[in-house]
C-alpha cells in the first residue's frame, strides 16, 4: 500500500488541472516532456526502490562458511560479473545459466549499474522537468495575469466579460512588438527538450555499457527468431544468474577465494522497464523534432501564422487575418496564440475581431481632396489677391 501512495504522489505531474487554476503557457508535446515523461521515470525509480514487490534485490548462495546476508550486501555494494564467451551455449548441459561457465582465459563482464538505477531514474525526472522550470520562471506568471477572469469559465456576465476582453486588447495594443523575448525563452525552452531527449538517450547507453541504442531492435529481432535458436537480448544486458568473488582470510593467515552464484531478481523489473523507456525515448524524441520543425515554420512563414489563428477563428476573412498577422510580430502571435489557448472560442474571435479592426485594416493615408483642403487655405479670386472668407 506504502507504494501506491508514492505513485499516487507523483499523479500530480499528469493529472488534468482546471483551467481556472493554472494558466496554458506550452503545448502538448511539451507537456509530454515535463509532466507524463517526468511521472514514468519517477514510478519506475519507486517501483525499484520497493523491495516488497519481488523480494531480497539479490540473493547468493555459497558453501555456507560465510553469513548469506554479508555475501548478498557485499555483491551488492560491489559488483557482480558474466563470461560474454558463455552467452550462447547450451543451458543445462555446457554452461549453468547464459554467461555462466568456465572463466579461464575468458574476459569478464562486469555489472555494477543495478545499484544506480534508481538514482539514475530520479536524475533523468529531473532533467525532463528542468526546461519547463525555466520556461515557467522566464514567463513570470504574465499569461495567468493577462486572461485572469476569463480563464475556465462557463457563464459570465456579458459587461464582465466585455471589459476583460477590452484589457486584453489594450495590452496588446499598449505593448505591441515587445515580446520578442517572450517568443526566445520559449522556443530556447522548446529547443532544450529535444536536446535533453537525445542527451538522455546517449546517457543511458552509456550507463548500461553501449547496450541501449539496438536495445529496443535487438529485442524486436529475438520476438520474430525461432524459438530453438533464439538468444535473449535482454538477459545479456539484464543478467538474472551472475558470480562474484569473495576474499576471506583463512585461519592460517592465508587468502581464501569464494565463488558465489547471485540472482539478481531485480533485473526482471530493469528489463522492461529500459525496452519500455527505448519506444517511449524514441517516440519522444521524434515528436518533438516535428514539433521544432512546426515552430520553425511558425518564425520564418507568416502564412503559418495565418492557418493557425485560422483554425480558431473561422469567421474572419483571409484578407483582415493576414494584414494582421503582418503587423504582429512572433512575440505578439504567440503572446496572442496562448491567449487563445486559455480563454473560449467566443472571446478570443471577438479579441481577434477587434484587433483586426484596430490593426489589420491599415491603410496608406491618401493625399486630401480638394473640398478636404478648401477650409484650410484662404480663397484667391480671379485677380489672385486674398479674400476673406
Amino acid at each position: 500500500m506504502a507504494v501506491f501512495g508514492m505513485v499516487s504522489a507523483v499523479s500530480g505531474f499528469i493529472k488534468i488541472r482546471y483551467l481556472l487554476d493554472k494558466a496554458v503557457i506550452d503545448n502538448m508535446v511539451f507537456r509530454c516532456h515535463y509532466r507524463i515523461t517526468t511521472a514514468i521515470l519517477f514510478v519506475c525509480c519507486i517501483i525499484l526502490t520497493a523491495n516488497n514487490l519481488i523480494g531480497d534485490p539479490i540473493s547468493c548462495i555459497n558453501d555456507g562458511s560465510i553469513p548469506m546476508h554479508v555475501i548478498n550486501t557485499f555483491c551488492w555494494i560491489t559488483y557482480t560479473f558474466t563470461i560474454p564467451g558463455q552467452q550462447h551455449r547450451q543451458i543445462g548441459t555446457d554452461v549453468a545459466s547464459h554467461g555462466l561457465g568456465n572463466e579461464y582465459g575468458q574476459e569478464r563482464k562486469y555489472h555494477s549499474y543495478y545499484q544506480w538505477v534508481p538514482f539514475v531514474l530520479f536524475f533523468q525526472g529531473l532533467m525532463f522537468y528542468v526546461p519547463h522550470w525555466i520556461w515557467k520562471n522566464m514567463e513570470d506568471g504574465k499569461m495567468r495575469m493577462i486572461t485572469d477572469g476569463l480563464r475556465g469559465m462557463v457563464s459570465i456576465p456579458e459587461d464582465y466579460r466585455k471589459d476583460r476582453q477590452n484589457r486584453i486588447i489594450k495590452y496588446l495594443m499598449d505593448s505591441l512588438n515587445s515580446h520578442a523575448g517572450y517568443s526566445f525563452a520559449y522556443f530556447f525552452c522548446e529547443a532544450l527538450n529535444f536536446v535533453n531527449v537525445i542527451v538522455n538517450i546517449f546517457l543511458v547507453d552509456k550507463f548500461l555499457g553501449g547496450a541501449f541504442m539496438t536495445y529496443g531492435t535487438d529485442v524486436i529481432k529475438f520476438s520474430n527468431m525461432d524459438q530453438n535458436e533464439r538468444f535473449d537480448p535482454m538477459i545479456e544486458v539484464f543478467p538474472r544468474l551472475t558470480k562474484c568473488t569473495f576474499h576471506k582470510v583463512g585461519p592460517s593467515g592465508s587468502v581464501q577465494k569464494h565463488d558465489t552464484l547471485c540472482v539478481l531478481a531485480l533485473n526482471i523489473l530493469n528489463e522492461k522497464i529500459y525496452i519500455f523507456l527505448w519506444f517511449w525515448f524514441i517516440i519522444l524524441s521524434v515528436i518533438t523534432g516535428i514539433s521544432l520543425v512546426y515552430s520553425f515554420m511558425v518564425v520564418t512563414m507568416p502564412t503559418t501564422r495565418e492557418t493557425i489563428i485560422k483554425r480558431s477563428y473561422r469567421s474572419g476573412q483571409s484578407k483582415e487575418i493576414s494584414s494582421l498577422v503582418r503587423r504582429l510580430d512572433i512575440g505578439d502571435f504567440l503572446l496572442l496564440h496562448f491567449v487563445g489557448q486559455n480563454v473560449n472560442t467566443k472571446s478570443y474571435s471577438e479579441m481577434v475581431q477587434e484587433l483586426c479592426n484596430l490593426l489589420g485594416t491599415s491603410r496608406t493615408p491618401s493625399a486630401p481632396s480638394t473640398l478636404e483642403m478648401h477650409p484650410i487655405y484662404p480663397q484667391v479670386d480671379s485677380f489672385g489677391k486674398e479674400t476673406e472668407t
